[in-house]
């Protein structure tokens, strides 16, 4: 991770995981600034993620290569800077508890920093495990910062590239 980046996620971890943004109701983001509606919900979880944007290099229709998106691999960080969720494809979440969860997307808005990947609201579609993450119904992924294709044009079919960032996960049930 560059320098830069570290410094970016510290930052933001320290804003996110403050106490002030912690104190949130049931059905709303802990600071408001979810795109989406969510009724009848109580939250289960609200960690940090950063981790990187995996990109494969693929010939589209017209046989030119470009970036397209691969998978998520991040860590999930919670109010104590504990580790304790997994980010990977599917998208799934796995928890250190052995809960894990798959979404598929609902809804998506842009996000409010140019250049970053979309905030996300999804539906847990299957569950397995007993735990943090069995009674999960709904994911967002907000407050994205990075994590957008690789700038650079890729050259190579199967390349792959990878692009940092953060966000913060909320988990409903």
């Amino acid at each position: 991770m560059s320098r830069h980046f570290a410094s970016i996620a510290c930052a933001c971890l320290a804003a996110v995981l403050s106490p002030g943004v912690m104190a949130a109701g049931p059905g709303n983001a802990a600071d408001g600034s979810s795109p989406f509606t969510l009724s009848d919900v109580n939250r289960v979880a609200m960690t940090t993620a950063a981790g990187v944007q995996v990109y494969s290099c693929e010939y589209d229709q017209a046989h030119r290569l470009q970036w397209v998106f691969a998978r998520p691999q991040a860590t999930l960080y919670d109010a104590s800077g504990a580790a304790v969720i997994e980010h990977g494809k599917g998208p799934s979440w796995k928890a250190g508890d052995g809960s894990r969860i798959e979404g598929e997307l609902i809804s998506q808005a842009p996000s409010a920093t140019p250049g970053s990947i979309p905030q996300l609201l999804l539906r847990a579609k299957s569950v397995a495990g007993n735990g943090m993450l069995a009674d999960v119904r709904y994911v967002e992924r907000l407050d994205t910062v990075g994590g957008a294709a690789p700038p650079a044009a890729c050259t190579t079919e199967h390349q792959i590239g990878q692009s940092p960032y953060l966000a913060r996960y909320v988990f409903w049930k």
